[in-house]
């Protein structure tokens, strides 16, 4: 964790995570009615847009039905997997006891199986934020994106690999889990995934044949036109998800971790991790719902369970904690957390581009296991 050296003391870490857990704990006590309202709302909207998009297919012999169609089946699919399935996937919403609300029963629109990703998202990705080699959405397995990282001919192709990434990201992150890259270098066996591999299998089977059999048949003669629109509707939801995910990770600023210096990290310790390893996106309400709330995504690493919805609500006391203790708090708006991203993936493409070995620890290890 670099450049905290001078900055705080152990004692100051610690004091950090505590005001951290006192703000998790508020929230928390303070979830009702009004989230199981909002969130309730927000599937009704997505439902409705769905409905709209697939009916406006039927009329897709005239140009304009047929843009309001894969423009209102695009929302739909953003919001299933951003604001409704991310979050819901999460927990946030388990304490409702609601069965359609429920982290273990959601299924979302993509070939992703739900399973599948609550394990290398909700537990890998969250547990081992940034910390290179332990958390496996730094680069996805296909790109350099962090000096840690050493550099390869096979990372000249950088631009493109991420620009394949954004066009099929839904398909990316399914074969995420899969963990291809070490099957390829002979680290893990292919015959470890066959559960997995099943199940990513049987979810392919309804998702193809919902998209590009099923509703494009139902709409007869105009099947291919349907085709085309459902096509259409994943690649945004796809390059959309793209976009956000990677500017809250991976703009200039944000940095990496090594597992060494992590080790055995403290309550507090993890909470500084999450602080310096994400950036938000600045926009307004309809954006920040579109995002899925992620556009806070400082605030969805502190508090992943938390409804989303209560990010922009603790948004302003989670940046003004970091001014007390002098910690960076990044964001930005959207073009430019997209070009910073966009710079760092060509220049790690290079060739001297920064090879180094993740800096040793800055602070104080307490070797206590953290409770995070």
């Amino acid at each position: 964790m670099t450049g905290l050296q001078d900055r705080l003391t152990p004692e100051q870490v610690e004091e950090f995570g505590r005001e951290m857990d006192e703000l998790r704990r508020r929230v928390v006590a303070d979830l009702g009615a009004e989230d199981v309202e909002y969130i309730q709302n927000v599937i009704k909207t997505q439902r409705g847009l769905e409905v709209t998009g697939r009916a406006l297919m039927y009329a897709g012999f005239f140009p304009p039905a047929w843009l309001a169609g894969v423009g209102a089946l695009s929302l739909a699919k953003i919001l299933d997997n951003m604001e409704i399935g991310h979050n819901v996937m999460h927990g946030q919403y388990d304490w409702t006891r609601d069965p359609a609300l429920s982290s273990q029963r959601f299924e979302w629109d993509n070939v992703a199986p739900a399973e599948n990703w609550r394990h290398s998202h909700n537990y890998i990705h969250h547990t081992y934020t940034n910390i290179v080699d332990k958390d496996r959405d730094v680069g996805y397995g296909i790109l350099r994106i962090d000096p840690a990282q050493k550099w390869h001919p096979y990372y000249l192709g950088n631009p493109v690999y991420a620009t394949l990434l954004a066009i099929f990201f839904q398909w990316g992150v399914m074969l995420h889990d899969l963990e291809v890259d070490r099957v390829l270098k002979g680290e893990r066996k292919w015959s470890e995934f066959s559960e997995e591999r099943r199940r990513i299998g049987r979810k392919m089977g309804r998702q193809i044949g919902k998209d590009y059999v099923l509703f494009p048949l139902l709409t007869g003669p105009l099947a291919p036109l349907t085709f085309a629109g459902n096509a259409a509707a994943n690649l945004a939801r796809n390059l959309w998800a793209f976009g956000i995910i990677f500017c809250g990770h991976f703009p200039a600023d944000v940095e990496s971790f090594s597992e060494e210096e992590t080790e055995r990290e403290t309550r507090g310790q993890w909470y500084l991790r999450q602080i310096l390893g994400s950036a938000n996106i600045t926009g307004g309400s309809l954006f920040h719902i579109l995002s899925g709330n992620l556009s806070h995504q400082i605030e969805h690493h502190l508090f992943p369970d938390i409804p989303a919805r209560r990010y922009p609500q603790i948004a302003g006391e989670v940046r003004a904690i970091c001014e007390k203790y002098g910690l960076p708090y990044h964001t930005g708006p959207l073009h430019k957390q997209l070009w910073s991203v966009a710079k760092k993936i060509v220049k790690f493409a290079l060739p001297g581009s920064g090879d180094r070995e993740p800096e040793p620890a800055t602070v104080e290890r307490d070797r206590t296991p953290a409770a995070a």
